[in-house]
């Protein structure tokens, strides 16, 4: 007997808790997450072509965990004010303005590397802004025994994204780029990123499209009117205690990868200048430049994701969200180190990345561990609230990152002389304080195993 199509998408839904306004997010959050991960892995690399130096690339990265810490509580008092519906439409529109600063910065010369700051405060909004709203949805259309499946779906959907946009990304930069496996000279990699932003913009565009006329806001939980920094400081004292241990964790892991993450394109197209040649069946002979095979090395990264995501979040019910989280913070911590100190070897570098994707297995879990104990309608707020504390104490990594690995030099009082292992090698010391810490005093979400 042929099977009833109405119970196979039963079945489907519930064996990714795909509710309609999950799914829905969890489209939205592909586009977004194409465009982003298409670009900012990169823009290290496009900062440098054109024209910044190390320091000035981890300046960009503490501008952005900045706006990391800035953006998700408004965003998420927003979101619990108005609904998720149109506080996701605002954020979207704001991130396609954001991927078009970045795009036509080249043409005002002198002041690009500036228009590429300006760029990020428009472009992030979706990603920053939008982080509470996201959560909130997902906790309101989910049972609390499954969130991490929950959270395991939309994340299935971002990081497959983030497969596909580097591997976009790869196939530009090689079809306009070096003929071998040499690095590509600066205005190919400009010339190349424009394209790349282009395709972001109208990724951006039909995201924003489809999340408001999709998404069906009449489930959306309503928490009270802002009401100012009170508010800021009353909700941060009332974080679950749950959460506090999992949030010092989780802080030294992330100002650990804060650190480095700017860095990971230049390591591998820089430092190690590692690119990809081999003939294969059918294809014939392939030469990538470092560029390229950087994207390809995060698609390599994200399949491993993309294949471990769901299966590790149904291993919660059996073992609970604080091992699998903590696996994912080990990952997190030993990567730098193992990346600088890799040789300058095309096969060792997508092992490497293949490892990487790992650390994204615990993402579900641990979104569940943030937002689990949150009461009804707080969910965007206790979201904000958390992120609003890491992110703000994560804030000076990547300029600490920059000074240690390009150094830095002070007028009247000398130079310091950092190098890319230094900087990699303090992140994973710090990585690993922050994991150990989180496996003595982290604490399970009861709700798991309901």
């Amino acid at each position: 007997m042929a099977s009833d199509p109405a119970s196979v998408r039963d079945r489907v839904r519930e064996l990714f808790a795909l509710e309609r306004d999950v799914l829905v997010l969890s489209v939205a959050m592909f586009a977004f997450s194409l465009g982003f991960q298409m670009t900012s892995r990169y823009l290290g690399e496009y900062m440098v072509a054109l024209g910044a130096s190390a320091f000035v690339v981890g300046l960009y990265g503490t501008f952005s965990n900045v706006i990391s810490a800035v953006y998700p509580y408004p965003g998420g008092a927003i979101s619990d004010r108005i609904g998720s519906r149109y506080a996701l439409t605002v954020f979207g529109l704001l991130s396609a303005v954001g991927f078009a600063v970045w795009l036509v910065a080249p043409a005002f010369g002198a002041l690009a590397v500036p228009l590429i700051f300006v760029g990020l405060v428009f472009a992030q909004a979706w990603k920053s802004f939008g982080l509470g709203a996201t959560f909130a949805i997902v906790k309101q259309s989910v049972p609390p025994a499954r969130l991490a499946e929950g959270f395991a779906s939309t994340e299935t959907f971002r990081r497959t994204a983030f497969l596909v946009g580097p591997l976009l990304a790869a196939g530009v930069f090689a079809i306009l780029g070096a003929t071998d496996t040499g690095s590509m000279a600066d205005a190919q990699v400009v010339e190349a990123f424009v394209v790349i932003l282009a395709i972001a913009v109208v990724f951006a565009v039909l995201g924003t499209l489809a999340q408001h006329v999709l998404y069906d806001s009449a489930g959306d939980d309503f928490g009270k009117a802002f009401e100012g920094v009170s508010q800021v400081a009353n909700d941060l004292r009332n974080l679950p205690p749950e959460l506090r241990p999992l949030l010092i964790g989780d802080t030294l892991v992330r100002f650990a990868n804060g650190m480095v993450y700017v860095f990971f394109v230049l390591v591998v197209t820089r430092f190690l200048g590692v690119g990809f040649s081999a003939t294969l069946p059918v294809v014939g002979t392939v030469d990538l430049s470092p560029q390229a095979y950087f994207g390809v090395l995060l698609g390599i990264e994200m399949a491993v994701a993309l294949l471990t995501m769901i299966p590790v979040a149904k291993l919660t019910r059996r073992v609970g969200l604080k091992p699998v989280v903590a696996v994912g913070f080990a990952v997190y911590a030993v990567f730098p180190a193992l990346l600088v100190a890799a040789p300058p070897d095309a096969g060792v570098l997508a092992a490497l990345f293949a490892l990487s994707g790992l650390r994204f297995a615990g993402l579900p879990a641990h979104k569940a561990l943030i937002v689990g104990p949150a009461e009804q309608g707080a969910g965007g707020r206790v979201t904000g609230s958390y992120y609003l504390v890491r992110n703000v104490v994560v804030i000076p990594s990547a300029a600490l990152g920059g000074v240690l690995y390009g150094g830095l030099a002070v007028p009247d009082v000398g130079t310091f002389a950092g190098s890319p292992p230094l900087a990699f090698g303090a992140a994973t010391v710090i990585g690993l304080l922050g994991t150990g810490y989180f496996l003595v005093f982290g604490e399970e979400f009861a709700a798991v195993g309901g």
